[in-house]
């Protein structure tokens, strides 16, 4: 499991920064020097978890873990991790939406200096003074990081009470995961307007990829359940595969009668030698 968590974590880092790169190549092409810059921002999460699972997945292999297993941990713990993560977003003051309707949301000077650069995004082309015209006219944005933040915590404790009442197959976890953080992330994205599109289009990547992910773990999802309802059997461990379970079993089976033949050996040689030590002693007495 160290093994899955460190080439995790690196594959995660290498594919956040990949899906990145490769939607705003137009830019990368003509700075490639910036490519490996990560600590100047730049880490798409459904890049992170791609190249997570691919690692993780080889390192399963190798090891003969069960890589279905490992998902449904891995589904409960991204909800908890990009939670929090989400803060970081309010930190940097980023990750943030278009204008609310209401006296609710976020504001800040960088917020609004961002706002200034990309007048167009936010409908105000023409003015000159946009701090001065958001402070006059007391305008907030959506804080689309806090709500991601609260759709990943719900999306926990649903998850949590899916685990311990309606567990039915390895990987399940995993494909609730998809269909909960896909949906919400379809709908915060639309908010946005700092995402990722696809080419010059106005189609967004990470809706896209949402909705297709949202889609494909539902049908999985519900075609499993039905073949699960009408063959049910048992969950099996992460630290071995399905198919090794029964040649795992014989193995231990057969290393017990081993040890127990050799337990009962050596109480026979014990027994031999405690007999022959007495005999000694006894006639040692005896001549004595």
């Amino acid at each position: 499991m160290i093994d899955v968590l460190i080439y995790g974590t690196f594959g995660g880092i290498i594919g956040a920064r990949a899906y990145y790169v490769i939607f705003q190549w137009d830019y990368y092409k003509l700075n490639p020097s910036e490519i490996f810059e990560i600590w100047n921002g730049g880490l798409a999460i459904y890049g992170g978890i791609i190249g997570g699972l691919i690692a993780a997945f080889i390192t399963c292999k190798i090891e003969k873990l069960n890589f279905l297993n490992l998902l449904d941990l891995v589904g409960m713990s991204l909800l908890i991790g990009q939670g929090i993560g989400r803060w970081g977003n309010y930190a940097n003051q980023e990750a943030f939406g278009t204008f609310t309707n209401g006296n609710y949301g976020m504001m800040s000077e960088k917020v609004a200096a961002y706002i200034s650069r990309n007048p167009g995004k936010y409908g105000l082309e023409g003015i000159s003074d946009i701090p001065g015209f958001i402070e006059q006219k007391n305008l907030y944005v959506h804080p689309t990081f806090f709500y991601e933040f609260v759709w990943c915590m719900l999306g926990f404790l649903v998850l949590y009470v899916i685990l311990k009442k309606f567990r039915k197959f390895s990987g399940q976890l995993f494909l609730c995961y998809g269909i909960w953080y896909g949906t919400g992330r379809a709908i915060f994205e639309g908010l946005r307007t700092d995402s990722l599109y696809i080419g010059n289009t106005d189609i967004r990547v990470s809706q896209v990829l949402s909705l297709a992910i949202v889609t494909v773990c539902a049908i999985v999802l519900v075609a499993k359940l039905i073949k699960v309802h009408k063959n049910p059997r048992g969950i099996e461990g992460v630290d071995y595969f399905p198919e090794d379970a029964g040649k795992l079993i014989s193995e231990i089976k057969a290393e017990k009668d081993t040890a127990e033949r050799c337990i009962e050996a050596v109480k026979l040689l014990l027994a031999d030698e405690v007999d022959e030590a007495m005999n000694r002693f006894n006639r040692k007495v005896t001549q004595e």
